[in-house]
């Protein structure tokens, strides 16, 4: 529970000593870049290691969270500052840029704090130990990381975009990330209060073992800063979880985890995924196989392998429109959380809530994305397709964004169907409750209502292009011309930023959010 402790006037000196602590961090690493010419990114990373370590023993010098939550949010406010007015040189990395060749900066050094902040709120009672845990891991591993991986000077990882992580980095990680692990797991076992208890040291191991992938996992997905929100977010979600949920165990997520690995290497070798896309399927299925057992699996079991497979067939028909598309048939980790993201989202509140009408929300959101899916292969593929623009019914050329067709519309129906259908087969007893009959109806309504707002989107504020080289309007933002250089495309109609993997987001979000308000009319549980 979230909570907000009295302050305690005993913690007053130790509030003065982590201020005065953290204080002496941050002008020493100044000196050592201003003055003594040292690395940035070592004098950054080895300030990124010890506010790790410190943020560790808080927990031990506090008698409530009062006083780390101001600590805290002062520290994200001094952040915030610095990356405003470049006052603090050695606490910020060197902008990424994005594809268009724009700086995009680190909020690393806000999110740091900020999600101490947002743990100390949640943990700090009886579940502190996760929190120390998960603080630590992003320390010393994430900081461990990226020195490994620049003083090795290994390549970044193939197929992750624009972010620096290299395979050297990446086992820096991980193997530091087991190791904090696998020792928290054994020393915090007198403080395990629910899932935990009672386990064995194997079993114990094994799960520092899979939050170790994790973690590595999203060490390399994420750039921006972003890591250091998410990496002790999916250490302490699923140590919360299994501690105090009576849905998950260590065993299912265990399972879950093995299968979720299998999945994603499979999908490398028959190339339904790139490795980023490959990777971010890991982390979705781990939590939902793991956490969800077969009721949720099957479900975005029949949305994937269905969709991938239907999106490698008719090749030479749909190879017309292979420079339409922003992406290839090929996904990547955008795609995979355009297409699972709000799925995963329902996943983990129900873990966290319980709630029965969630589960519908995730039936509605899978079958937004398999009705837009097959919309979209299916109308591409049909002999002699005709498609219509949804806001003004002209006709226009097969795959433009907003085109919608009988066939397509038809198969976006079917495509949802198919989606309540594998869950009905599974006996939830919240499908029988509700009416299977109803459930199909409200489930394949959503889909399809959702398919039509996605090409709502796509014919309004989706960003369309015009391509100089081939003379097409298209949905990528660059092409290239025969030479090898890289050529920007001319912005006809949209915005930049509400690119297909947005509108797929909004189309999900809109398919959830019909079937959760439906059933919610329908029955009661």
């Amino acid at each position: 529970m979230v909570s907000i402790q009295p302050p305690s006037g005993q913690d007053l000196p130790s509030f003065f000593l982590l201020l005065t602590l953290v204080g002496s961090f941050l002008l020493l690493g100044e000196l050592l870049t201003r003055k003594f010419s040292v690395n940035s990114l070592v004098v950054r990373k080895v300030t990124h290691l010890s506010m790790g370590v410190v943020m560790f023993f808080i927990p031990a010098y506090f008698s409530s969270n009062f006083y780390p939550l101001i600590a805290s949010l002062l520290l994200a406010g001094v952040g915030l500052l610095s990356l405003k007015s470049g006052l603090l040189s050695s606490l910020h990395a060197e902008p990424l840029m994005n594809e268009d060749g724009k700086p995009v900066p680190s909020y690393g050094p806000v999110l740091f704090p900020m999600i101490f902040f947002l743990q100390a709120l949640v943990l700090w009672n009886e579940h502190v130990w996760i929190l120390q845990t998960s603080m630590l891991v992003l320390g010393v591993s994430d900081a461990l990381a990226a020195l490994v991986g620049t003083a090795s000077g290994g390549a970044h990882l193939d197929g992750f975009g624009n972010n620096r992580k290299t395979l050297q980095g990446s086992a820096a990680m991980f193997v530091s990330s087991l190791l904090i692990l696998s020792i928290s797991l054994l020393v915090f076992q007198p403080f395990f209060t629910g899932g935990l208890v009672g386990q064995p040291v194997w079993m114990l191991l094994c799960l520092a073992l899979l939050l170790a992938l994790l973690a590595t996992a999203v060490e390399a997905l994420f750039s921006y800063g972003l890591d250091n929100l998410f990496i002790p977010v999916s250490i302490a979600y699923v140590l919360y979880v299994i501690e105090v949920s009576h849905i998950a165990t260590v065993e299912g997520f265990l399972l879950g985890g093995v299968f979720a690995l299998l999945l994603a290497l499979f999908s490398v070798v028959v190339k339904f995924l790139n490795n980023s896309g490959a990777t971010a399927t890991f982390l979705l299925g781990t939590t939902i196989f793991g956490i969800g057992g077969l009721v949720w699996t099957v479900p975005l079991l029949t949305f994937y392998l269905l969709s991938s497979i239907l999106s490698k067939l008719g090749r030479k028909r749909k190879a017309r429109f292979d420079l339409v598309f922003e992406k290839g048939s090929q996904r990547d980790a955008g795609q995979v959380y355009a297409n699972g993201g709000i799925a995963w989202l329902m996943m983990a509140i129900y873990s966290l809530s319980g709630d029965p009408y969630i589960f519908f929300a995730y039936l509605g959101t899978l079958a937004a994305v398999q009705a837009d899916t097959w919309a979209t292969e299916i109308g591409t593929m049909w002999p002699n397709p005709k498609a219509r623009l949804i806001t003004t019914f002209k006709e226009v050329p097969v795959g433009t964004s907003g085109g919608v067709s009988i066939p397509g519309t038809s198969a976006s129906f079917v495509g949802s169907l198919l989606i309540c259908s594998s869950a009905a087969l599974m006996n939830v007893s919240w499908i029988n409750q509700v009416g299977i009959i109803q459930s199909l109806l409200v489930i394949g309504v959503a889909g399809l209502m959702a398919s039509l707002v996605d090409s709502f989107f796509g014919a309004t504020v989706q960003a369309q292009y015009y391509d100089p080289i081939r003379k097409k309007v298209t949905e990528r933002t660059h092409s290239i011309a025969s030479d090898g250089s890289r050529v920007t495309n001319e912005l006809l109609k949209g915005y930049h930023f509400v690119n297909n993997d947005l509108v797929n987001t909004l189309c999900a979000i809109s398919g959830s959010v019909v079937a959760y308000l439906a059933v919610r009319n329908l029955a009661s549980f």
